[in-house]
């Protein structure tokens, strides 16, 4: 029955329920992509040089394994990133998957992060200086090049460290960066590549964790980035699950400042 047709407490009830999911969607679907999207690579080219005491340690050693199977100096000297796909993201309260699509371009310390759905959209942009968020998140998450594979980028740079993650079970590392912000990596012991990393870390005033499991992988200039991924968010008692799929990769292109506003 449509709703304009229910009496009126079953038209009440339907439409609270209707909005209400409607809201928790919205709102997740933000929190999930903004965590996702600062999970990617960035692209910040650095000089590369191995201080020879990351290799005393076994964690330091599958730390190097696993750069150099994501593409080593290479991937050290990635200037930029864009990476563009489709999502679809489900929620423990909300079965129903809804689908959308992301966009990334990464360049330097300046980025583009745009996500679009039937219900909610988020674009975030950052120039170097300022960034801007349309719609405003009302919430702050940790710098974006310091969780997820971009801490792999900085592996051996000055002030990142590489240690045990405690999990004896599964074969991995973590790395911290200076301000304190760590992942915890776990490899494929034949290829080296990164099959599963897991980070945690406050949002909006609550604790949060997410996992993410890497599927397959696409190979970029020397470069292996992740094409096919499932990423797990928890937080306030509720876990958002969404499966990624990237349709378009490209590494070290020519892209314009002004992708990412400012002058």
């Amino acid at each position: 029955m449509p709703l304009w047709l229910s009496p009126p407490f079953l038209y009440s009830e339907n439409v609270a329920t209707h909005f209400f999911k409607v809201k928790i969607m919205k709102r997740s679907l933000i929190m999930l992509l903004v965590v996702f999207l600062a999970f990617l690579w960035t692209a910040n080219a650095r000089s590369f040089a191995l201080p020879r005491t990351l290799e005393e340690t076994p964690a330091a050693a599958e730390a190097k394994k696993a750069f150099d199977a994501h593409g080593g100096e290479k991937l050290k000297g990635m200037n930029t990133l864009v990476v563009n796909g489709s999502v679809d993201i489900t929620v423990s309260s909300f079965q129903q998957a809804i689908p959308a699509t992301f966009s990334t371009v990464f360049s330097g310390e300046m980025y583009l992060l745009e996500v679009n759905s039937q219900i909610a959209g988020f674009r975030q942009t950052f120039d170097g200086v300022n960034t801007v968020t349309v719609p405003e998140r009302g919430f702050a998450l940790p710098p974006i090049n310091r969780i997820g594979l971009a801490l792999l980028q900085r592996y051996a740079d000055k002030g990142f460290t590489v240690s045990e993650t405690g999990d004896k079970d599964r074969k991995g590392f973590r790395i911290t960066s200076p301000e304190g912000f760590f992942t915890d990596f776990y490899t494929d012991k034949k290829t080296g590549l990164i099959k599963e990393y897991e980070a945690s870390y406050v949002v909006a005033g609550r604790n949060a964790t997410t996992a993410v499991e890497v599927k397959k992988y696409e190979l970029k200039d020397g470069i292996s980035i992740p094409s096919k991924y499932d990423q797990r968010f928890d937080v306030a008692g509720m876990t958002v699950y969404a499966a990624f799929k990237a349709k378009e990769i490209t590494v070290n292109s020519e892209i314009p400042r002004e992708t990412f506003g400012g002058s």
